[in-house]
């Protein structure tokens, strides 16, 4: 493979993965889809394109998923969805990727991996940025969603960790979307009385789960393999800034100077953290 084609691949992944907040977002702001119903139809689109690729391009291929990781996967899912009923684009992607980083540290940290003064300081410097952008003010996030949001990061990082070695990702990642559908039912059941679609919020959690989430998974599995891990985690950093612009252009949400604050200290701090680990190995 190509580095050209690597990067336009590469980039075209970080897209989809900011696009999913970017599409959530405005289907729950702009449509009047809720967000029980928005989780179901992404779920089941993701699932739907996960499983048509699988089954195309990876017969034979080992790894179906597992019970546990599809509740990890839906409790991500639904938690991102209710998230963002208060959340912007920009604040609630900032805070879903400083969670999934901040849980896979930590998993690794628990686990013998020991940080050195440099990593130390950038998480501190991370947890910081993190404690300003929640801290109460005129322009902190709402509480409830930003709660939500972090929760929703937890269980990303879960499922990252629980995939590490699972089999072929693209297979295991079609099984857990397809068993996470069966969690998504139940809550769709459970707030039924609430339910609301109409076309276009249809519409965007069908782009958020068939396009953001399937392809955008499949396209990342086919070109990590011929990244460093330092660079496929570093290039991860762009994903709350694309998202950031996406909500500026499609939303009109207006960046604010606590938000682009935290957003240099998180994203440095990490950066921090994943360049000094691969220096140490």
């Amino acid at each position: 493979m190509s580095v050209a084609r690597i990067a336009a691949l590469t980039l075209a992944t970080m897209v989809a993965f900011a696009a999913n907040s970017v599409l959530c977002r405005i289907a729950l702001k702009e449509t009047g889809i809720d967000a029980a119903s928005f989780t179901t139809i992404r779920l089941v689109s993701g699932a739907l394109v996960l499983w048509l690729i699988a089954a195309t391009f990876r017969r034979g291929r080992a790894g179906r998923g597992n019970w546990l990781s599809a509740l990890a996967l839906f409790a991500y899912a639904a938690a991102f969805s209710f998230a963002y009923l208060s959340l912007t684009a920009a604040t609630g992607a900032l805070l879903l990727f400083g969670a999934v980083q901040a849980t896979m540290i930590l998993y690794g940290y628990v686990h013998g991996e020991r940080f050195g003064r440099q990593q130390l300081a950038g998480l501190a410097l991370a947890l910081g940025g993190l404690v300003g952008l929640l801290l109460p003010g005129l322009t902190a996030p709402p509480p409830f969603g930003s709660a939500l949001m972090l929760a929703a990061g937890v269980a990303w990082g879960v499922y990252s960790l629980r995939g590490r070695g699972a089999g072929d990702p693209t297979r295991v990642t079609a099984g857990n979307f397809l068993r996470a559908m069966l969690f998504a039912a139940v809550l769709s059941a459970m707030t039924l009385p609430g339910a609301r679609l109409d076309p276009a919020g249809v519409g965007y959690a069908v782009a958020s789960g068939a396009i953001a989430s399937g392809l955008g998974y499949a396209l990342w599995y086919s070109v990590l393999p011929a990244l460093r891990a330092t660079t496929a985690a570093t290039v991860q950093l762009s994903v709350p800034a694309i998202a950031a612009f996406g909500g500026i252009v499609f939303l009109g949400e207006p960046p604010t100077l606590r938000l682009l604050l935290a957003s240099a200290a998180i994203l440095g701090g990490i950066a921090l953290v994943i360049l000094y680990r691969a220096q140490r190995r």
